[in-house]
């Protein structure tokens, strides 16, 4: 169970790495990218984002991309936080496949 503390420092995360992917998405990644869900750990000292990947052909490649610009990304980060979080966590970034997973369901259903 996360505590209020976490909670509110994972959707504050959430919230600027979305205005952050959104500026940069179509730019830089030649595709949107949402930020689904974000996690942080008790300490928080790591945050886990999960992504949404659209309009992309490789998303392997796209996440892939992202990865290598974490650096980049959390540097942005503390830019905008910086008043509200004392330390900025480390970031993973996961793709998030739950809606493959729906539409491969629903494609089933339909058969």
């Amino acid at each position: 169970m996360d505590t209020i503390r976490q909670e509110k420092t994972a959707n504050l995360i959430k919230k600027e790495l979305a205005q952050i992917f959104m500026f940069d998405g179509p730019n830089v990644y030649d595709c949107m990218i949402t930020v689904t869900k974000t996690t942080v750990t008790k300490d928080l000292s790591i945050a886990r984002s999960y992504l949404s990947i659209f309009n992309a052909e490789d998303n392997d490649l796209v996440i892939k991309t992202v990865r290598a610009n974490t650096k980049d990304i959390r540097f942005r980060l503390g830019q905008k936080v910086r008043n509200q979080i004392r330390i900025i966590p480390q970031l993973e970034f996961f793709i998030d496949d739950s809606l493959d997973y729906i539409e491969n369901i629903e494609n089933l259903l339909k058969k």
